[in-house]
């Protein structure tokens, strides 16, 4: 498959586009499951970008990048890891063992990027303290230009240089290790699940998790069925939750709905 010049560009753009909403609002187009349906989008394969993207969504749940500590980059991984899928023809299981190396090498390249930006933002402080506020402003937005071109220039040359490259690489590869790919490709889910797993309060939630883990293997619904049933146990842990609160700061329900005499 030939890549066109404009699924090029719009790729590269959505990447620099991308990385600006990760750090400054919350509209969602940095998560890895947004960036793999967009190069999907793009490619003419949504279902590949979509299973690249949610699988390494999984990596990231729990994680972020608080007080400006670099984490893997897997947007940028979800682009490249879905067009190198969608190139190579060997399914989402290789474009996922693909973008996970390459988001782990993104920490680096976000680093010197974010070092890069220390210079404008110098240069913004200066011009506070002289009061010229509008070169100050300036200097905010020349300090989105490390950051996209961070992500900009990989993909741009993964999308530009990475067809052909990875056809033959794909062709040339040994069964044993495309197998390994695959298998990996599997784990990641689980490794995911099981990260965000640390940061949640399972002790005390641990019925709640084998009600989530029967329902999804072993009475074969879809995932909104699940996530349905589970918006049903919130809302009664909620209400359950209200109603002991209530309970507690209410002197007659407390006393079995008797006042002291």
């Amino acid at each position: 498959m030939d890549v066109a010049w404009w699924q090029v560009l719009l790729i590269t753009l959505y990447s620099a586009f991308a990385i600006y909403d990760g750090n400054n609002t919350t509209m969602g187009f940095v998560k890895p499951t947004m960036a793999g349906f967009f190069a999907g989008l793009i490619l003419g394969d949504i279902q590949t970008g979509l299973i690249v993207g949610g699988t390494l969504n999984l990596l990231v749940l729990g994680v972020g990048n608080f007080g400006g500590a670099s984490i893997p980059d897997y947007m940028t991984g979800a682009l490249i890891g879905t067009a190198f899928a969608i190139f190579s023809g060997k399914g989402a299981e290789f474009g996922i063992s693909l973008a996970v190396p390459i988001g782990l090498l993104m920490v680096q390249l976000d680093v010197l990027a974010r070092f890069t930006n220390t210079y404008f933002q110098n240069r913004a402080e200066f011009f506070v303290k002289q009061g010229n506020l509008d070169k100050a402003a300036r200097m905010g937005l020349w300090g989105l230009l490390p950051t996209s071109l961070s992500r900009m220039i990989p993909v741009f040359l993964a999308l530009v240089f990475g067809a052909n490259f990875i056809e033959s690489i794909v062709a040339h590869m040994p069964e044993w290790l495309m197998s390994g790919l695959q298998v990996a490709g599997g784990i990641l889910p689980a490794l995911g699940i099981a990260i965000l797993l640390r940061y949640l309060p399972v002790k005390e939630n641990i019925p709640y998790l084998i009600i989530g883990f029967v329902v999804a293997a072993y009475l074969n619904i879809t995932v909104l069925g699940a996530a349905l049933i589970g918006l049903a146990l919130a809302i009664l842990g909620y209400q359950h939750f209200s109603k002991n609160e209530n309970s507690t700061n209410d002197p007659a329900l407390a006393n079995g709905g008797m006042e002291d005499e």
